[in-house]
């Protein structure tokens, strides 16, 4: 049975659109072991959580950020699936707004830095092809007229 594990892409919109550059940025987190790869915040999915609940969880532990400091954007909702240390795995993944443009990130020990990014940035930082193409939807989502 494949892992799954669930979380949410966070981003921000600039106040002030930057020149030449998009005004929506990503935050990636860093993991302290293994590669040290660069990846939203998500986690494994807790005996009675819904994956929605596990995402706000895992945004929270990893990052400091709680749900009410978030917008989960409606309509959006992207599944990867891969192997990942041998094993399949499923990581869903929806996008969440951050209210305070400023707001404070909170690391726990599972990783050591974390950036807002632009997309180009963000999918070369990210570096896995799901994890960019994850990515590369949510940025044309909500540059639709639906978002």
């Amino acid at each position: 049975m494949a892992l799954r594990a669930c979380g949410l892409i966070i981003f921000r919109r600039c106040p002030i659109p930057k020149l030449d550059k998009d005004s929506i940025e990503f935050l990636l987190l860093q993991a302290s072991d293994g590669i040290h790869h660069w990846t939203p915040p998500k986690g494994h999915v807790d005996p009675g959580e819904d994956d929605l609940e596990t995402a706000l969880r895992e945004t929270r532990e990893e990052a400091g950020l709680e749900a009410s400091q978030l917008s989960v954007i409606e309509g959006f909702r992207k599944e990867l699936n891969y192997v990942a240390r041998q094993k399949p795995k499923t990581v869903i993944y929806w996008l969440a707004e951050v209210k305070d443009y400023d707001v404070e990130i909170r690391l726990s020990h599972e990783h050591q830095a974390y950036r807002w990014l632009g997309l180009d940035e963000a999918c070369q930082l990210a570096g896995f092809k799901d994890m960019k193409a994850a990515l590369q939807e949510g940025h044309q989502f909500l540059c639709s007229p639906e978002a």
